[in-house]
């Protein structure tokens, strides 16, 4: 049975991204070289709201690759991948090609 998680609130769902350890060739990477956190959102909540009771709307939406801090978030596990759960306050930015 497969499961979808959607956050509440605020909450966005990334999977990190893994960089290669290796190039094409074979060479094996040090794992300080290529350090750069980051994930894609796979969900997003529907937003915080405000004292008077509007929705402040989540500045992600799914498909964006994201910086992550290099700590925080919550680890979650479905079926056999690993997702992470952050605020949406904690994501560092969006990357762009």
């Amino acid at each position: 049975m497969a499961k979808r998680l959607i956050p509440c609130l605020n909450r966005v769902l990334v999977e990190k991204i893994i960089p290669p350890s290796k190039t094409t060739a074979g060479i094996l990477l040090p794992e300080k070289s290529s350090k750069l956190n980051s994930g894609k959102v796979i969900a997003v909540g529907p937003g915080t709201h405000d004292n008077s009771g509007k929705v402040i709307p989540v500045a992600v939406k799914e498909g964006d690759t994201v910086l992550l801090p290099e700590y925080g978030g919550m680890e979650v596990k479905l079926g056999e991948k690993e997702y992470h759960l952050f605020r949406d306050e904690d994501i560092l930015g969006t990357l762009h090609d």
